[in-house]
């Protein structure tokens, strides 16, 4: 049984077909690194984030270049995508006429009150939602001085001001997002908005850092979170290729068990007692299932200590011997594989058990 809280309730509202909130899967997100006014790569970093199970991609829009790359963009890709707009509301009125089917803008900082109510009205016409993106660093200064700096409670007070300005619009479709590099004060944030929204909420640890340090941060944070029955949608922020961002979503909604994308390969850290080359041996297996949307459950083992009994819980699983490994299927033993096949052997034997469950390969 999952450990999660249940999940709270929050309004449903879509991003071009991605439903977010409500009873809707938690949505797996990033964002491009590349210039999106450079289409052709762009459009390359989409289609790879789609195929690693992206299902929603936001796109920096920093000038009018961009907004017409945007629309180039948007009538070549399938993924929906999310304009991310700040200081000038002509460049969200371009996208939303572009076909976005999302923006993520700071209602304080695209122009006066005449200029919010044009992206709002335009928005609401075309029925696309505004994520309200607060980060610490971009609170306003009369809030950090009533707060004494960018706690969560200031996090919560900005996000709030610009949830009752588009509020007072009638505009309703809504999505909210409170990020901090810091994970107790992100934790913190999110908690105390959950208690006061019911928008749908997008999670995240802006500015988390480098593979490991980020997959940590956002593991703990947006974990916890999940966990805890709070979140609709998220974002794992690396300073990276995006697509391991879709990795470490996936891994950490498995680790939930609250949705599963690709293999899970379970593998020991390896000991004195390894007789194998196990590193290699995981290492092809996985860059050769990378991509499989099925999920068996796959034990690469080194030893005959634990070996044996995490291969026979796995659907397939294979446990190191001296320059050999035993074949396991559902728990009983197949047979003996010398070393330098069982790579090749365990691959096309957790493709045939994909096939033979008619599970989507890709």
């Amino acid at each position: 049984m999952p450990l999660n809280k249940q999940r709270k309730e929050t309004i449903q509202i879509h991003v071009g077909d991605i439903p977010i909130g409500g009873d809707a899967p938690i949505a797996v997100q990033s964002m491009t690194n590349t210039d999106t006014r450079d289409i052709p790569s762009t459009v390359a970093q989409i289609e790879r984030l789609a195929e690693a199970g992206c299902e929603i991609v936001r796109l920096a829009i920093p000038d009018g270049e961009a907004v017409t790359a945007f629309g180039e963009i948007k009538a070549k890709v399938k993924t929906p995508l999310i304009a991310d707009i700040h200081f000038d509301h002509r460049l969200a009125l371009g996208v939303l006429n572009a076909g976005a089917d999302g923006l993520r803008i700071n209602p304080g900082n695209i122009g006066n009150h005449e200029a919010v109510r044009k992206v709002v009205n335009l928005a609401r016409e075309r029925d696309v939602p505004i994520r309200i993106g607060v980060n610490s660093g971009s609170i306003h200064r009369d809030i950090l001085e009533k707060f004494g700096g960018p706690t969560p409670e200031a996090m919560v007070e900005s996000a709030m001001e610009h949830v009752e300005y588009l509020e007072n619009m009638d505009y309703h479709l809504i999505k909210i997002s409170l990020k901090s590099s810091s994970v107790r004060n992100t934790i913190a944030a999110y908690e105390l908005l959950s208690d006061r929204v019911s928008y749908p909420l997008h999670l995240g640890v802006t500015e988390a850092g480098t593979l490991i340090s980020g997959t940590v941060k956002s593991a703990i944070g947006i974990g916890y979170l999940l966990a805890h029955g709070i979140g609709d949608t998220f974002r794992v922020s690396l300073t990276r290729d995006p697509v391991e961002e879709i990795k470490v979503a996936y891994e950490i909604l498995r680790s939930l068990e609250l949705r599963a994308r690709g293999p899970e390969i379970i593998s020991c850290p390896t000991c004195g007692r390894c007789e194998i080359d196990l590193f290699s041996l995981v290492e092809k297996v996985e860059t050769a299932l990378s991509g499989l949307r099925a999920s068996p459950k796959i034990a690469i083992m080194g030893c005959v200590v634990n070996g044996p009994g995490e291969a026979r819980e796995a659907d397939l699983g294979v446990a190191g011997g001296r320059e050999q490994g035993i074949l396991f299927k559902k728990g009983k033993v197949v047979k003996k594989i010398p070393e330098n096949e069982l790579a090749d052997v365990l691959i096309a034997e957790v493709m045939d058990l994909i096939k033979s469950r008619k599970e989507m390969v890709r």
